[in-house]
């Protein structure tokens, strides 16, 4: 199997639509650029937040406001992204720590939401490491080689910090820029990451994903076993240098059920957000159409539930209880159906009442969509719906006991 590390991270300080700006210049042993540093930035201090909804939610207490950020709010739905962007390959932006601070920040300033996420892709460990990948426009990640044999899965490179210090050094931006808006860390989950790999790009079906998982299981958890010790790695290094969250994405773990979820993704899940306990940072865990693995979600070390618009929030709540009276009240994440941001403001606004509504019957909501925001979104909708949620958004009065709470009486 072949394998190639770029060679060169694109430089933008001659751009004056970016605002971070770096002053230090670092590289491996090698002479490889990484980025630059400022030297305040080599040790960072952790923010002190603990006034923020976000976070406050997320940890099942009380915010003063329902707090509400978007997945894929940095992207091409904003004007400013696509000029900065302008002619920037996908892998060299994520790995461009001013570009990544400007993009990271971009939805902040305009839509006023209540945390930013870490703009990146989930190949990028992957790419960073040596995998021989490209993202290609309106298709997704494309392998070269795919990864469909044990020799295939024993020639995987390992991932080392330096090989990422680009994201580390764009975190230490981001949050020096951030004032009190916490930064959300991501990565992919073992199992999507490994459809990718597998099928060599995006999949309809994931035939070929889950020929390998029944067919030579143990070909299959080498593999995830090899991703999670990456995605892990990944997600500590971003936790270091500064995350106040992380979000591990399944996008394709609801093309299982959920016997074969427990059995051949769920342990390997585990190891990633088990290997950040110790962070005491929230841990949220999302995946497309997993209504039906939401329990066997929360049950890999989720501290935060994301709910894709599918299912009501109230009822996904009543499955996580269900499934784990012991454990406190759920906090859920979602979970608007991003199609509705099209729909005019009458149909927004009354969809949003009923997710907060929701929301409410929960152990704690973090207002989001229920996946990405589509690329041809309307910005003034996004802004729209964060303004709404914070003029309605406000948390049941402590002294009301939501659904979920009741049912773990």
């Amino acid at each position: 199997m072949r394998w190639y590390v770029t060679s060169r991270i694109t430089r933008l300080s001659a751009v004056p639509h970016i605002r971070c700006r770096s002053r230090r210049t670092t590289t491996t042993p090698h002479g490889k650029m990484l980025g630059e540093m400022t030297n305040a930035a080599l040790v960072p201090a952790r923010r002190d937040l603990s006034d923020a909804p976000f976070l406050i939610a997320a940890q099942g207490g009380r915010p003063s406001r329902t707090p509400v950020w978007f997945m894929r709010q940095a992207g091409r739905s904003l004007p400013e992204y696509r000029k900065v962007r302008a002619g920037i390959p996908m892998l060299e932006a994520c790995l461009n720590p001013e570009l990544v601070c400007e993009v990271t920040l971009q939805p902040v300033r305009r839509h006023g939401v209540d945390a930013a996420i870490l703009f990146s892709d989930i190949v990028v460990p992957l790419f960073a490491a040596g995998v021989d990948l490209d993202i290609v426009p309106g298709t997704g990640p494309v392998i070269a080689q795919p990864v469909r044999t044990a020799a295939d899965v024993a020639a995987l490179p390992s991932l080392r910090d330096e090989q990422v210090a680009p994201v580390a050094e764009a975190i230490r931006l981001i949050t020096a820029e951030a004032g009190d808006t916490p930064l959300i860390g991501f990565a992919g989950a073992p199992f999507t990451v490994a459809s990718y790999l597998v099928e060599g790009g995006p999949s309809r079906n994931h035939e070929r994903t889950k020929a390998l998982m029944h067919g030579e299981p143990a070909t299959w958890h080498a593999l995830l076993d090899r991703l999670a010790d990456i995605t892990l790695g990944f997600l500590r290094l971003q936790i270091d240098a500064g995350v106040d969250a992380v979000q591990l994405f399944d996008s394709w773990a609801g093309a299982l059920s959920e016997r074969d979820y427990r059995e051949f993704v769920l342990p390997h899940s585990a190891k990633v957000l088990g290997g950040l306990a110790d962070a005491g940072l929230p841990r949220f865990h999302f995946g497309v159409g997993t209504g039906e693995l939401l329990p066997a979600m929360r049950e890999a070390g989720a501290d935060v539930v994301g709910v894709d618009w599918r299912t009501p929030l109230d009822v996904a709540a009543r499955r996580l209880v269900a499934a784990a009276p012991e454990r406190p009240a759920p906090v859920v994440q979602g979970n608007l159906d991003p199609a509705v941001l099209f729909a005019g403001a009458p149909a927004i606004e009354r969809e949003v009442d009923r997710i907060l509504a929701e929301g409410r019957r929960t152990g704690g909501h973090v207002f989001n969509l229920g996946h990405g925001v589509l690329p041809d979104t309307d910005p003034d909708a996004i802004t729209r719906v964060v303004e709404l949620v914070h003029e309605r958004g406000v948390p049941s009065d402590e002294s009301e006991e939501t659904d979920a709470e009741a049912e773990t009486r």
